[in-house]
């Protein structure tokens, strides 16, 4: 079945689904940032068919979020690295992490983040950099940005009514 394209949306949380919103996109970023780098790794780590992989590592590459880079001449072999645009995908993996931790699993979080210094457990929360608080729902509201078009700015004027 072929998903509606969200090119042209006035959204970035679409804009980033263009990119990243086919479910085996995010899980090949999930094991990258669990040290998976090879085709074969992710292949059978995730049981995912090959030309689906092939699919989703080409518009992965295509939009930066990995890099193919060789590690082996003869035969010509690649591994698959995050680069810094792929790297700022983590809070994103982390939070559908907390969700899933918190709303979808049955038997308990699967795994756990730990600090690399204490070996505690970590807490993921949203933060404002800025002012150091978490952010909720409850205490931020939508403005137009510099990318809003005529139609975003409208209808946020109306939630505002």
């Amino acid at each position: 079945m072929r998903r509606t394209s969200f090119k042209g949306t006035n959204c970035s949380v679409a804009a980033t689904l263009e990119i990243v919103g086919e479910w085996w996109s995010l899980l090949v970023v999930r094991e990258a940032f669990l040290g998976l780098r090879r085709f074969e790794q992710l292949q059978e780590r995730l049981g995912i068919a090959r030309n689906v992989l092939t699919t989703r590592l080409r518009t992965l590459v295509a939009h930066g979020v990995l890099e193919r880079v060789p590690y082996q001449d003869r035969p010509p072999r690649f591994e698959y690295r995050l680069t810094d645009k792929g790297r700022a995908l983590f809070p994103v993996i982390v939070s559908l992490m907390a969700w899933g931790d918190r709303w979808a699993v049955q038997c308990g979080p699967p795994l756990h983040l730990v600090d690399r210094e204490t070996g505690k457990p970590v807490e993921p929360v949203l933060i404002d950099r800025r002012t150091g608080r978490a952010i909720e729902l409850s205490g931020v509201r939508a403005v137009p940005g510099p990318g809003a078009t005529p139609a975003t700015r409208r209808f946020l004027r109306t939630r505002e009514e």
